[in-house]
């Protein structure tokens, strides 16, 4: 069975004032609105003729269990031998939902959850410590399922437990096959599978499933963010008094917010604050968060409307396997602003909580 392979071109190949042609179609992109391509095929079929992404809708492009596309294209079934089939990559500014190349990204996000959530569906040896310290088999086991899925989609990966893979592909997969193992140890219902698809201009779509109970978050770059396909906003809370704060660590003191709560899973905290559940996030460990922690999260954050940043001011989007930081999330700018006061910068360790 062939496997899905996804090629991105960044080049503008609208321009703005452009006006209508033969190969552009009757639509053009509005002044201001970037049009990018992905050509989106099987295998490594060389690049044929293509069709507008005007041509192609949402639901002409779907995934099947086997990762191959299918695509119809002016009422006919392409042949899964076919040429690469060009579809749009960005969006008008109607904000009615991703576009056809963001769903498809975000069914493969899903997908791969999906995987993983299947194996440890049978899995029993839940409490079995892995190879290095803070790993469980479990982490092992769903990292051995979904990374060759994702290998097999044409991305490179970055995955907590085995690393960076296809580092020199367009659009990377930044992983977390299972965040909060912990809990997922002892069978706390608060753990997840994470996933962000980043390209050239960093987060492009990101899924969160809390593997307890199957809820999922998505979101894609400029398309808003949603839970179980209904749109999340943040509380809207401004005052760290009046705060609900979710916390990663204990900090020395208390900071003055109204209550904390210590979940253990810091993809599913941040996407509490996206949804309102919680109202912020604070991170009171010292520099122990890899980008697979949270940049699921931070894409499902910033597209509900809920500000995250680094307690130290560093940039959060990030490749690399021994990259940390310290995630501070908050439903309000205000609110965010309160809470990165309460650390200092340690030259030697980095932000911690004054």
């Amino acid at each position: 069975m062939p496997s899905l392979a996804v090629r991105w071109s960044h080049e503008e190949v609208f321009q703005p004032d452009a006006g209508p042609t033969e190969e552009r179609g009757e639509r053009a992109v509005p002044e201001g609105e970037a049009h990018h391509l992905a050509l989106v095929g099987l295998g490594d079929e060389d690049v044929g003729h293509g069709v507008g992404a005007e041509q192609v809708g949402a639901d002409d492009l779907r995934f099947d269990d086997d990762l191959v596309l299918e695509a119809l294209v002016d009422g006919e079934l392409a042949d899964q031998g076919a040429d690469l089939v060009e579809v749009g990559l960005g969006r008008f500014p109607d904000r009615h939902g991703p576009t056809v190349a963001f769903r498809l990204v975000l069914d493969l996000l899903h997908e791969a959850a999906d995987a993983v959530a299947d194996a440890l569906r049978t899995y029993s040896s839940w409490r079995d410590l892995g190879d290095r310290p803070g790993q469980y088999r479990l982490d092992v086991a769903a990292d051995e399922v979904v990374v060759p899925l994702l290998e097999r989609a044409g991305v490179g990966v970055l995955s907590e437990e085995s690393g960076l893979q296809f580092a020199d592909r367009d659009v990377l997969v930044v992983i977390d096959p299972v965040d909060g193992s912990t809990n997922a140890s002892r069978r706390i219902p608060w753990y997840a599978t994470s996933l962000c698809a980043l390209d050239g201009d960093g987060p492009l779509a990101a899924v969160v499933v809390n593997l307890a109970n199957g809820v999922r978050y998505e979101a894609a770059r400029g398309s808003g963010a949603r839970r179980d396909g209904s749109p999340i906003a943040p509380s809207g809370c401004t005052e760290l008094r009046e705060a609900v704060v979710g916390l990663s660590g204990m900090p020395a003191r208390r900071p003055g917010w109204r209550q904390f709560r210590a979940l253990g899973a810091a993809a599913l905290d941040l996407c509490a604050v996206a949804d309102g559940t919680l109202d912020a996030y604070l991170d009171c460990s010292v520099n122990a968060h890899g980008p697979w922690d949270y940049l699921g999260a931070l894409l499902v954050c910033r597209e509900a409307g809920a500000v995250v940043a680094d307690a130290g001011g560093r940039e959060l989007v990030v490749r690399g396997h021994a990259d940390r930081r310290t995630p501070v999330a908050a439903a309000t700018p205000a609110l965010l602003d309160a809470l990165v006061a309460e650390y200092s910068v340690d030259e030697a360790r980095g932000p911690v909580i004054r």
